[in-house]
């Protein structure tokens, strides 16, 4: 069933009216919203095509397979405090609903299993159990708590604006005041069984880099002070020898999505990787370029950042395991991490490529949304390694631009502090621009394949629809829904009304990046919070051709739900268990 308009308030501030291209919430009588039935519960879970996920473990050394163990059951306890800091009910709900012996109470359970709670993250966040909001600050904040709220609070408090805005604090109400208490104190049963297990696996290591990450992390979540770990995580896979580890984990707080009051408070997540040592070799060339990228950058020099550490390693990497922010809803294809601007301005930053991942999403989502809605002659003009490599080269991008900004008294802030609850979108939008034009630059350069090159904008294209299906008011949704509108007044997307295809004028393609790009780049310079608002306003809401083309893709998955059979076999579960 394909959804009807309906309309929410955003983390914008704005109300929007939009047109979801996924199966409806439920049908609407007399102006309320029923639940979803069976079957429209079946379209919903059938947006996410279950893909077994693993890696042969005879490929690992000993000392590896032993490590594994204790550091998925860490990221299964880092599940845990996603599920507290995502909602109050979705823990207990899903007990509830696997109590239950019939079909729709299995259904249930393993919709909310996916959504991390009752509301449904490809559809904006609408309930599809119960009927109550989710809350736009999920627990990190009282739910009557509004943004202006918060802004009175610190100009009459100042003394408490930085533990209020620190990543790593919830806000609590106390009778008439807002206190601030540290994720170290909030979920400190948890933590400290996490910190437990990470000894444990540094214990059982003789790679000195990865232990030594290990027992700082550890030590960070008792101390709320997560800047000496990252910095020992930069550091990760740099021993030589035979005591050398191929693991790659990482276990904390790190992104804002969750918070959509003010894209401030970190969500816990956690990825238990294998190091593909030959596929990061290959890429690693392009770490030593950042500051001919930043050089590239279209706009004045005043704005470039040269200031950032020089480490940009590359790694890709094999997942075994995730769990947390980034095991809720659409998956995470790469990142790059740590996100605090001292550890990027000390040493930079590092990208990490999911590899196994990234083909399962190609091939079950990707590829069938080209066949669908592209032009027929750009079908041989989408390939992986365009993908691959827009992805790697959007990772690299989060890395350039402006990062810490002056302000007029003198102090400095950083550019998602300026931008708050718009920043999220702009960064997004920013890294996915910069990365068609960097894989284009870097082909120019000889660095990647022509192949690359002849098939990026054919591969970037069904990418923007696979990415707006995740709904316009997720930060990657809303990114590529104002690219595309922008390529669309630009004329750099072309579409057949007769056909329902969408084509690439490729002599218009690149000016028009070229110039978003600078606009993003110089909105993030100034800090520019109007600017942010007004530029994800008029070109984030959804034209009806967009969700007429969404329409067509109700048999395609939107995205995929990966079975680790490996990290399951290290739990002790079923492999094919969720």
């Amino acid at each position: 069933m394909i959804a009807k308009p309906f309309l929410l308030t955003t983390g914008l501030g704005m109300l929007l009216s939009v047109s979801v291209g996924c199966a409806t919430i439920g049908a609407t009588h007399g102006g309320t919203m029923r639940p979803p039935d069976r079957k429209e519960l079946e379209a919903k879970r059938a947006r996410y095509a279950d893909v077994e996920i693993t890696i042969d473990p005879t490929t690992l050394s000993t000392a590896d397979r032993s490590v594994l163990e204790p550091l998925v059951r860490a990221g299964r306890i880092i599940d845990r405090i996603f599920w507290k800091q995502a909602s109050k009910e979705g823990t207990d709900l899903e007990a509830s609903l696997r109590k239950r012996s019939d079909e729709m109470g299995r259904l249930l359970a393993d919709y909310v299993r996916i959504n991390a709670g009752p509301w449904d993250r490809l559809d904006d966040y609408a309930p599809f159990e119960g009927s109550r909001p989710k809350p736009m600050g999920a627990t990190f904040y009282p739910e009557n708590l509004t943004r202006s709220a918060f802004d009175a609070w610190l100009e009459s408090h100042p003394g408490d604006r930085d533990a209020f805005e620190s990543p790593f604090t919830v806000i609590r109400q106390e009778k008439d005041l807002l206190v601030s208490i540290p994720y170290s104190v909030e979920y400190r049963d948890d933590l400290e069984t996490a910190a437990r297990l990470l000894k444990e696996a540094a214990a059982r290591t003789p790679d000195a880099s990865l232990a030594k990450f290990l027992r700082s992390r550890a030590a960070a979540f008792l101390s709320n002070d997560y800047y000496p770990s990252d910095l020992d995580w930069m550091d990760l896979g740099t021993t030589d020898g035979p005591g050398a580890s191929s693991i790659e984990v990482v276990i904390g707080p790190y992104e804002v999505y969750e918070d959509r009051l003010l894209n401030l408070k970190a969500s816990f997540e956690s990825f238990v990787t294998v190091r593909d040592a030959a596929e990061s070799s290959k890429l690693s060339v392009v770490a030593g370029l950042l500051d001919e990228l930043e050089t590239a950058l279209p706009i004045d020099d005043r704005h470039k950042n040269f200031s950032r550490g020089k480490s940009s390693p590359i790694a890709v990497v094999n997942v075994v395991y995730t769990s947390g922010d980034t095991a809720a809803g659409v998956q995470t294809t790469a990142f790059n991490l740590p996100n605090d601007e001292r550890v990027r301005s000390a040493k930079g930053s590092k990208k990490v490529m999911l590899k196994n991942v990234a083909r399962a999403k190609f091939d079950n989502s990707l590829v069938p949304i080209a066949r669908t809605l592209l032009d027929p002659v750009l079908l041989n003009m989408v390939s992986f390694e365009a993908y691959f490599n827009f992805v790697l080269l959007h990772e690299v991008s989060h890395g350039l631009g402006p990062g810490i900004l002056a302000r007029a008294d003198g102090s400095s802030t950083t550019v998602n502090l300026a931008l708050r609850d718009t920043y999220s979108g702009i960064e997004e939008c920013k890294a996915d621009v910069l990365g068609v034009l960097n894989s284009l630059l870097l082909v120019r350069k000889g660095v990647l394949a022509a192949e690359v090159g002849r098939t990026m904008q054919a591969t970037f294209l069904a990418g923007l629809f696979r990415s707006i299906r995740f709904g316009i008011t997720e930060a990657h949704g809303i990114a590529n829904m104002a690219q595309y509108n922008w390529l669309r007044k630009a004329g750099a997307i072309t579409r057949d009304a007769a056909k329902g295809t969408f084509g690439i004028d490729s002599a218009k393609f690149e000016p028009a990046m070229r110039d978003l790009a600078r606009l993003l780049l110089i909105v993030q310079a100034e800090g520019d919070y109007d600017g942010a608002r007004a530029l994800l306003k008029t070109y984030g809401a959804m034209p009806d051709e967009v969700a007429d083309a969404l329409k067509r893709l109700s048999k395609v998955p939107v995205d995929i739900r990966p079975i680790y059979t490996l990290g399951k076999m290290l739990l002790g579960e079923e492999a094919g268990s969720r």
